[in-house]
């Protein structure tokens, strides 16, 4: 499945926004974590507070803050804020358009796209950041294997 870039940026937002929901972050900041332009990150940013997921504090210490559940969000409600994630239906005017091998093309489209939605509306924004810790690990403990391997050469 392909992510649009806002989608994927508003993921890397709450993951990083949700991972210590106290902190709060300027948008410049989790724009340079990810190598994304803050510009595009900050229209993200608003359209995940007008759905109350973050809340942007002004002022002197401003930035974000996580305000959704990570417990009970789903990657699917991210995603539906940027992406319809509905049935992709091409209408009449694609060729073959009303032949049965266009509609055993769709059943089995469509199955697919059932699979998609029920497994992203299965995976909390909770659960997503313990596979972002897990992936942490694995690279600290990569790390440490490459240091040790160098220092035992040396």
């Amino acid at each position: 499945m392909r992510l649009q870039t806002a989608t994927r940026i508003a993921i890397y937002a709450v993951l990083e926004l949700g991972s210590d929901p106290g902190q709060q972050l300027s948008a410049a900041e989790i724009a340079e974590r990810f190598g994304i332009s803050v510009n595009h990150l900050a229209k993200v940013l608003r359209t995940l507070g007008r759905t109350g997921l973050v809340e942007a504090l002004r002022g002197v210490g401003g930035g974000y803050r996580f305000r959704g559940n990570a417990k009970r969000m789903t990657l699917l409600d991210v995603i539906r804020l940027f992406e319809d994630v509905g049935q992709g239906e091409e209408g009449d005017r694609e060729p073959g358009a009303r032949t049965p091998e266009r509609r055993a093309l769709r059943r089995v489209l469509d199955e697919i796209d059932d699979t998609a939605r029920a497994t992203l509306s299965s995976i909390s924004i909770g659960t997503m950041l313990k596979i972002v810790e897990q992936e942490r690990q694995k690279g600290r403990t990569a790390a440490r294997e490459v240091r040790a391997a160098t220092s035992d050469r040396g």
